[in-house]
Formats: C-alpha cells, structure tokens, sequence
C-alpha cells in the first residue's frame, strides 16, 4: 500500500514541529518545505528538522517574495511585515511542489486565532482558496475547528487524530512537545526581520528613496546607525563585526570613511543619485565617525582616511 505522503511548511517553531509529530504518528511522510529571504533563513527550520528526523526542502524566494514586501496585497502588520502575502506566496510555491513531486497534500502548523491578523477564520480560508490548495491545506493543530479536507475525506488522514486548539495560549503545545520528546524548540518571537520596527522604518525609508534595490543594499540596512542626507545614506558601524559586515558590503562608488590615528568607527556612504557626493556630507561623515570616538572626540588632530570602491 503506498505511503501517505504530506508536504509541510515548517519553520522550525514549537507549532510546526508538533503538527509534525501529529502526522507522523498517523505513519505519514512527511516532508518539511522552509524558506530563505533578504529576511529570515532557514537555521531553525534545518535545525529543528535534524532534531525530528524529516527531510527539509529550502528554497530560496529572496527576490519574489521583495516584490510583495515592497507592494502587498493584503497590506502590513506594525512594521513592514506583509504576513497574509507572505504566506500566501510560500503556499503557491508549495502546491507547485506537491503537484510536481506527488505530495498527497500540503500541511501547515497554523493555529487558529493565535495571530489575530493573519490567522483568524477568514484569513485561513483566503489562504486556501487564493493557493489554489482549497480541500488539500491541512492544519493539524486546529482541523476538527476547520472544514474537513479531502485527504481526510479519503482516509488518508485520521481525522479523530487531529487536534481542535485555538488562541494564543501554547500551553497545550508544549504539553505535546513533552509527550513527543521535543527537547528544544524556540521562542515564539519569530525570526524575521520585517516584524521588527526599527528594521522596518530603515526599509520604508529605503524603498522611498530608491525604487530598484541591490541585495547589499537590503542586507546593509542590518547593520549600524543609519543617517539619510538627501540622497546619501551614511552607515556607522557601532563596533568591530559592523565595521567588518559594512566594508563586505561595499559595492561600486561607495565611499568608506575612517580615522588613521584614532581607533573607532567606520563609516560608509551609498550615493543614491547621479553625480558627486556633495563636499558637505563628506565632512558631515568625518564629524560623524569623530563624534562616535570616545578617543576621538573634541580633538583638532584627526586624521582621516577616504576610500571609493571602483569594484
């Protein structure tokens, strides 16, 4: 008799790995599908999959899933965080795979009502219906709340196994973490950087100011004290490894700045438009990586050193 087989999207968290095991106690195989962006990766994803014994598919969307964070659909949570789209676009991605490797159906570890925008009733269903996945989305953790799929239906599935949990309390999961001898699982934080507020007014102020971004671009707005001068955005490195992260991400025309005999920051400068950086934001700069030298700072003796990259 061939084997059930489920394609789960799977973070990583403490929801994923237990629908995991729900599925796996019913002789399913299952599968994880995770993802990588400009904003998370798939460290925990990986991790948590060797620890339950699954195989993991990673696919990297950086660029598709840009075009949504920059134009949802369905609009952002506090910060610049697209969830609905988000999910919606890592769904298409994995009804394409069931269909082109022969999965039975797609699984998820939503819970319903633990996110109040993104996992209410309605959102769920808009979910299923916009990923062309209507009947074959399964949310173990709260399907007896939820339409009976088709993989049930069939028997593929034991509905009597599967759970009815809601809200936001996780306390039923972390009981079933216990039973299936999860031993680590992390914190409901989440890892993305688009939830994050200061990280998501960098981006809003990015996307204002210049309509086609590089991957360096993205990846610099993780590092240092960010200042805007017109079209220029100037990057402090508020310590070694910034110093380091800024310098590799140095593309063509960026200008870095440094002090030759003082220690402290680095300091890079991204021109956004055509022409020349203007002589008074160069010396803004200086004042800048002066200013954050405690060594530094007030003397009349500092010398600087000013390097364009041409690479």
């Amino acid at each position: 008799m061939k084997k059930t087989k489920a394609l789960f999207l799977f973070s990583g968290g403490l929801d994923s790995m237990v629908g995991v095991e729900l599925l796996k106690k019913q002789y399913i195989d299952v599968t994880g599908l995770t993802f990588k962006s400009y904003f998370f990766d798939a460290l925990q994803a990986k991790k948590a999959a060797r620890q339950l014994g699954i195989k993991l598919k990673v696919v990297d969307f950086s660029k598709e899933h840009l075009k949504i964070v920059k134009s949802p659909r369905y609009g952002y949570g506090q910060s610049m965080n697209p969830c609905i789209d988000c999910h919606l676009l890592m769904l298409k991605f994995a009804k394409k795979i069931m269909k082109e490797e022969g999965f039975d159906f797609v699984a998820t570890g939503e819970v319903l009502g633990e996110r109040p925008m993104s996992q209410n009733k309605s959102a769920l269903f808009l979910l299923e219906k916009e990923s062309s996945l209507s009947g074959y989305l399964l949310r173990p953790l709260s399907a007896k709340l939820l339409a009976e799929t088709i993989p049930e239906q069939k028997g593929l599935v034991r509905r009597e196994k599967l759970l009815d949990i809601s809200g936001r309390s996780r306390k039923r999961q972390i009981e079933l973490a216990k039973k299936f001898k999860i031993k680590e699982y992390p914190a409901p934080a989440g890892g993305c950087l688009l939830t994050d507020l200061e990280f998501g007014k960098r981006l809003k102020e990015l996307l204002k100011r210049c309509s086609r971004t590089s991957d360096s671009d993205i990846y610099l707005l993780r590092y240092g004290r960010h200042f805007w001068k017109k079209k220029t955005l100037l990057v402090v490195g508020r310590n070694e490894k910034e110093n380091k992260a800024i310098k590799r991400l140095a593309q063509k025309g960026d200008i870095l700045i440094e002090m030759e005999n003082y220690p402290g920051p680095s300091i890079l400068l991204r021109h956004y438009d055509k022409g020349k950086v203007a002589l008074e934001i160069l010396k803004f700069a200086q004042d800048l990586v002066q200013y954050y030298s405690t060594k530094a700072r007030g003397k009349k003796d500092v010398e600087f050193k000013v390097v364009k990259f041409k690479k």
